[in-house]
């Protein structure tokens, strides 16, 4: 009689000894999930914590103040005031310009940044040669990016034209606090003193330019807490305040919104090896129901046996978690060398014990849960087993209504649900995930179901003798129809999902890219330059796609209400942002929509508002800020223009494809409503010769300084290096959920390992020759791949179209016949693994078996 719970550990401890490899095995299924999960928790609070130590580095001082034009007189003003009590204040103007070496005749578009002597207060910069920052401060330098250098065919000493101005270049930049690699793509950077700015002529009316003031505050004085007496005074006058602080959060926010669908796919793969591990015990269970009649006839009740492979299932869990945290903290330690130019800090890589422990904790849980379920058959093992041979499949049937069963099964989705709850940013979205996880594993079991019914009511006695016997080993006693069906299906349908996501996303940028009329861009151009550079563009041979005035205004009152008056909501509330009452918008006027646009509500202007002046002009609105300002159609907006105000009414919505490079607005007025108000004009030409586009740059450059272009050839090469980026990252996850169904199915597929020798050597002993044998295995995994990766393309489509409607809010687009090619990777793999599971079949011979019979 076995009555102490010492005996029963000791028990389950010697009874492992001939198992644990084989335990091993079907754990290592939760080993890949669990290292999704450790790698991107850990890498997410490393990323954070860095952000936290190098914010006010990243930020070059404790608070920020930012405006699009010359900061007004009464800011600068408290800034004086601030500064007579100890406070210190830097400066940086940011604006774009045309750089020309002249020696090389070479022109780029560039950023260029006028520094005062001392910044930044925080985080060092880094030239090369070294030390040469401080030269900034000597005279009319300039430090670059070494990219400029190579497109320039310039070197360090060479002189720099910036508009008017002339400079020196005296080094290059290395590192400089709040620089990313991928801002850099758009322009390369240029330091020039701030003295300097006004020599090269560049912030005429209208320039594109960013003015930041940063401010040094006392030690241990609160950012948030320094700024709020005078913000709101501030941001009245239409400059920008931010805190270290909120720089902190705002990346954080951000990290976590990459983190969260990477976190889906860990969260998925976690319960894909769940699947794995009820398959795996359930082969386990099978072998084991000898020993458990044994240990029955020697005293042991069912609660013991059920207790002693309770015990050995979740020390196996446990070290397979632990394999995973282990996998998961060597890729965190990986990722930052794979990240380094895309990341705006440097990651400091440190263990992060919370996170391990997470993945120890919901990787153990989850295998011991999914293993507990088809543990709980061993219930039934009776002492009287050891004298009769009841199939394996009526051994282990449990009935529905069985109390403990309908626990586990409760605990599984509160489980699925808890873990999603804890990984998701909203509740809404959990839930979502929750279900949609709960739908896909209901049509994977209904398709398994499915296809047992069809073969067994489909089979004909016409056809060969070994896809008859294949066919009906999908619906014979312990068939693994189910296992089988659900293991490919969800692997299937996680790996076509994500290349439906990364098909959809590059197909945005590529389409955009190809239909852009355009591919070189000028801004900044004055009312009297207008004629003058589109003589230039056509003079050249070239065609001017759109010559777009541009108007700068803001918003006075909606329907009446001023702005001042308003209270802006958070993000995700209900009412009006914030930022979209208070930003500096740049508006156009044209007579008809642009091909970039679609009407989506109302109708466009009237011919007569587009002839003639009227009290209340009309306007179109993209759909997008229309939501945010929480207005319709038939609302009045009054704008406020260079201090007029104009009042208009919303005529109609429109949907514009911003991924399209060419000039879109927010805003378009009829012609009349902006009549004589002062504007500048973007000029998108046609440049068919890629070699003819710098000598127009150099061109326009001779002639109207002021005047920036951008070669959107490049721009589009830099989206493709993003999307590259991207699409890599999502082919990774999509082989790494395929790694995770592997031995998913491996598990499966030997859930019956003893049914089939049986039916093996019953066969041989019949006369069956192994080439027979292996043609019924071939005809029944291939009906098993067909359905499982029938079914999991299917369920593709639907989480591909959810994925890229609600999370990246773009139109889907199904790609069948790569889908289609994956489910045929997906069979053939099955194949692959059924075979190789079958050896034993082979190896088999029908007198070992008679004999253990």
């Amino acid at each position: 009689m076995i009555g102490m719970s010492r005996s029963v550990w000791g028990l389950a401890w010697r009874e492992s000894r001939t198992a644990r490899r084989r335990l091993l095995l079907y754990m290592s299924s939760i080993s890949l999930g669990v290292a999704a999960l450790v790698a991107i928790d850990s890498f997410s609070a490393n990323i954070i914590q860095s952000v936290k130590d190098q914010s006010r580095s990243l930020m070059g001082g404790d608070v920020q103040f930012n405006s699009s034009k010359p900061i007004p007189p009464a800011v600068d003003s408290l800034f004086d005031s601030l500064a007579r009590h100890g406070l210190s204040f830097a400066r940086v103007t940011t604006f774009p310009s045309m750089a020309v070496v002249p020696r090389t005749s070479g022109t780029r578009f560039a950023q260029v940044r006028g520094v005062t002597d001392n910044y930044p207060f925080y985080g060092g910069v880094l030239t090369e040669p070294a030390g040469r920052w401080a030269l900034l401060r000597q005279g009319a330098n300039a430090i670059v990016d070494p990219s400029l250098l190579a497109s320039l065919n310039a070197r360090v000493g060479d002189t720099l034209k910036l508009g008017f101005g002339t400079f020196t270049i005296v080094a290059t930049i290395k590192d400089v606090p709040g620089a990313a690699g991928i801002a850099e793509m758009l322009g390369p950077r240029i330091f020039i003193p701030a003295r300097y700015v006004a020599e090269t002529q560049l912030l005429v009316f209208g320039s594109t330019a960013e003015r930041t003031v940063l401010a040094k505050l006392p030690a241990g004085v609160d950012p948030d807490k320094f700024v709020t007496p005078f913000k709101k005074r501030v941001e009245a006058q239409q400059v920008r305040v931010r805190t270290v602080t909120q720089s902190e959060m705002a990346t954080e926010d951000a990290i976590e919104n990459l983190t969260s669908f990477i976190g889906i796919v860990g969260l998925v793969a976690l319960l894909l090896g769940g699947i794995g591990v009820a398959s795996g015990v359930r082969a386990f269970v099978a072998r084991k129901i000898d020993t458990v009649a044994v240990l029955r006839c020697l005293g042991a009740s069912s609660g013991q046996v059920l207790t002693i492979y309770v015990v050995q299932a979740a020390a196996m869990g446990l070290v397979g978690a632990a394999a995973g945290a282990a996998l998961g903290v060597a890729i965190q330690f990986l990722l930052p060398h794979v990240l380094t130019d895309y990341l705006p800090i440097d990651v400091r890589v440190t263990l992060v014990p919370s996170a391990v422990l997470t993945g120890l904790v919901v990787g153990g849980w989850i295998a011991l849960i999914f293993a507990l379920r088809p543990l709980l058959a061993l219930r039934n093992v009776s002492p009287l087993q050891t004298l009769r041979r009841d199939t394996d499949a009526e051994v282990l049937r449990m009935r529905w209504k069985d109390a403990p069963r309908i626990v586990v099964n409760a605990a599984m989705v509160l489980s699925v649900v808890g873990i999603a709850l804890s990984r998701a940013q909203t509740t809404r979205q959990a839930f979502a995930m929750s279900g949609a996880t709960g739908l896909a594993i209901l049509a994977l079991a209904a398709s398994a179901a499915l296809l047992s019914w069809a073969a067994r009511k489909g089979l004909r006695t016409r056809w060969p003798y070994v896809v008859r016997q294949g066919v009906a080993n999908l619906y014979r006693p312990g068939n693994q129809t189910r296992a089988v069906t659900l293991a490919l299906g969800f692997g299937a349908f996680l790996v076509s999902t994500l290349f439906l996501v990364q098909n959809n996303l590059l197909r945005r940028f590529t389409t955009a890219a190809a239909e852009s009329r355009g591919n070189v861009v000028f801004f900044d151009v004055q009312q009297d330059q207008a004629a003058g550079l589109d003589s230039i563009v056509r003079g050249g041979g070239h065609d001017v796609v759109q010559l777009a005035p541009v108007v700068t205004m803001r918003i006075a009152s909606i329907n009446g209400k001023r702005v001042s008056d308003m209270t802006p909501i958070a993000r995700g509330q209900r009412g009006r942002a914030g930022w979209a009452l208070r930003r500096e918008f740049r508006s156009t006027y044209r007579e008809k929509p642009a091909s970039s646009e679609t009407i989506v509500a109302g109708k466009w202007f009237s011919d007569s508002a587009i002839k003639f002046a009227r009290d209340t002009g009309e306007i179109s609105l993209e759909e997008g800020i229309a939501t945010e300002l929480n207005v319709k159609l038939g609302d009045i907006i009054a704008w406020n223009v260079q201090g007029v105000e104009i009042p208009t009414r919303i005529m109609s919505l429109r949907k514009v494809m911003w991924t399209r490079f060419e000039p879109n607005f927010f805003v378009v007025f009829a012609p009349p409503a902006l009549k004589g108000a002062p504007n500048q004009y973007v000029l998108l030409a046609q440049v068919k010769d890629p070699a003819a586009v710098a000598l127009l740059q150099r061109q326009v450059v001779n002639r109207f300084p002021n005047v920036s272009s951008i070669d959107l050839t490049a721009i589009k090469r830099t989206v493709d290096k993003i999307v590259e980026r991207v699409s890599l990252a999502i082919r990774f996850m999509a082989l790494f959920s395929l790694a995770v169904a592997i031995p998913v199915l491996f598990s499966a597929v030997s859930a019956t390992r003893r049914e089939r020798i049986r039916e093996g050597v019953l066969l041989k002993t019949l006369g069956a020759t192994r080439g027979q044998i292996a043609r019924i295995l071939l005809a029944e995994y291939s009906l098993l791949g067909l359905m499982g990766g029938l079914t999991g393309m299917l369920l593709s489509l639907a989480g591909g179209w959810a994925v890229v409607r609600y999370m990246f809010k773009t139109p889907f687009a199904p790609a069948i016949l790569p889908v289609a090619g994956i489910a045929a990777v997906i069979v053939v793999l099955t194949l692959l693994i059924g075979v190789l599971a079958g050896r034993d079949v082979f190896r088999e011979t029908p007198v070992t078996a008679l004999r253990d019979a």
